[in-house]
């Protein structure tokens, strides 16, 4: 009853009118991947055919439907990005089901929800016998993933408006997010903008550093949506190149920055970007990561140069949540594993393309304890947390507060689940926390050089709605218990006023 109420209140018709917009683009964007097998004459090329079919057959319809409320609210937009992450990830998987060059569809559903969420992770053992429509898929679910499909929408949707800001919230990573300009709509033109602009800039240096066309691209569609599907069984490690390497080590670290900043650098508002406090601490970390890395792994190699090389691009890779790999690190010592998978959960800066709890809510969860304990001993102190010399607003930080404790939640309850395969502890720990973080690659079995193919169908599951958890953010998967927890509350309400 509770649940039929609740649902009844929302606007479904803009939410499902919303939902053909979004399948619609998917279908759009399939023929660029159906246009790849065309050129390599793949029959593989009647699969995307029969994709794209398929999800106009279930967008047109939805496009049809004529909301007599426009207006709608955050609940609106939370339920609408969880379903069209949802649709999108099963539409996006037909191709690889249909030409059953990966036969089982929740092993499909695993790899395009992987890409889509920027997560990387892989049941494919062999990926060099994809063919090259499907490794261009592949990747570029990651490329539209990164911004988000839903901010690509509102860029493109003439009907964007102030209420729709309540879906770039829900899709937007991050403790807080605003508009660059007034306007929304151009808000989102100018993120795509700049992030189209650093992806063609990677591109170009790569290619001017020696790598194939083709591999170029889609690595540069991995990095920019700081994915890190490869199309080599050994990452990048299988171009062996200095260069290749520091060049996508860079452009990690860059996607792994807040977009607002390359904003303000385009309109020279250098002040803002330097006195970033997020920002700084990104960049600290990561050093402090390289250089902790690099001396514990040194026996290992027995040169600093090549130490550094390698602890570098596993920082960036990792912190950033990419999952690229240039070296097996699942065998250095477990201090540089340790610190690993500490990068995991902290992950990148908000605003950014990448995952993890984000740099400014570790920040605010560390000054909020900070804050707390000097309380207990200065009861008549009066502070507050502050961010960027800005105070953050209590309802923000008790937010943040409340999404850690679910992310520890839903932690605990996936390692519960996966752990029934019964597989060994690092692996399975690694394996949740690369699939809720979005990194890709853990530690065990599924490390850079293992894959994701030995966990059943039940952990497939389970950890695919963890990477879907952990690139919304938690909140408009879980919004649907909302009616639930309001039946209880009512419930205890009535037991105390009796």
């Amino acid at each position: 009853m509770y649940w039929h109420k609740a649902l009844t209140k929302l606007n479904w018709c803009i939410i499902l009118n919303l939902l053909g917009y979004v399948l619609l683009a998917t279908a759009c964007l399939m023929v660029f991947p159906l246009i790849v097998s065309l050129l390599y004459r793949e029959r593989v090329y009647s699969s995307f055919l029969l994709s794209i079919a398929v999800t106009l057959i279930v967008a047109l319809p939805l496009l049809c439907i004529r909301a007599k409320k426009t207006t709608y609210f955050a609940k609106d937009g939370l339920i609408a990005v969880g379903l069209s992450w949802l649709f999108v990830s099963i539409c996006g998987a037909l191709p690889f089901y249909l030409s059953q060059e990966i036969p089982s569809f929740i092993d499909a559903f695993f790899e395009t929800v992987s890409g889509f969420t920027t997560t990387g992770a892989s049941i494919l053992i062999d990926v060099e016998a994809l063919s090259y429509g499907l490794l261009f898929w592949r990747s570029f679910t990651h490329w539209i993933g990164g911004m988000g499909v839903l901010v690509f929408i509102l860029a493109l949707l003439p009907k964007s408006n102030e209420r729709t800001m309540h879906i770039m919230r829900a899709e937007a990573p991050g403790p807080t997010i605003g508009k660059l300009v007034p306007r929304l709509k151009k808000s989102a033109m100018i993120l795509y903008l700049m992030y189209m602009c650093l992806s063609i800039i990677e591109f170009f240096l790569l290619c001017i550093g020696g790598m194939p066309l083709f591999d170029a691209l889609v690595n540069t569609f991995a990095t920019a949506g700081t994915g890190g599907f490869a199309i080599k069984s050994i990452s990048i490690a299988a171009y062996d190149s200095v260069y290749c390497e520091m060049i996508i080590s860079l452009f990690m670290l860059l996607f792994g920055v807040n977009f607002n900043l390359y904003y303000f650098l385009m309109i020279r508002n250098y002040r803002n970007v330097f006195r970033d406090e997020e920002m700084r601490t990104y960049f600290g970390i990561v050093i402090a990561a390289i250089i902790c890395i690099a001396i514990n792994i040194y026996p290992l190699y027995q040169s600093a140069a090549t130490c550094l090389r390698y602890s570098g691009f596993q920082v960036a890779s990792i912190i950033t949540t990419t999952g690229f790999s240039s070296v097996d690190f699942n065998t250095w010592p477990s201090f540089s594993k340790i610190i690993l998978l500490l990068l995991m959960v902290i992950g990148a800066c908000a605003g950014s393309t990448g995952g993890g709890v984000k740099v400014s809510r570790i920040m605010i969860i560390v000054k909020k304890i900070k804050l707390d304990i000097q309380r207990m001993i200065h009861p008549q102190k009066v502070n507050a947390v502050t961010l960027n010399g800005h105070i953050v607003a209590e309802e923000t930080v008790n937010q943040i507060m409340s999404f850690f404790t679910c992310y520890i939640i839903i932690m605990a309850f996936c390692l519960l689940l996966v752990s029934l395969d019964n597989f060994d502890i690092e692996t399975t720990i690694s394996s949740v926390f690369a699939c809720l973080g979005n990194i890709g690659p853990g530690f065990g079995l599924c490390g850079p050089l293992g894959s994701f193919a030995m966990f059943s169908n039940l952990s497939k599951i389970i950890l695919s709605a963890a990477m879907l958890i952990g690139r919304l953010e938690i909140y408009p998967i879980i919004i649907f218990l909302s009616p639930l927890l309001h039946r209880s509350s009512i419930k205890k309400g009535k037991r105390r006023n009796s």
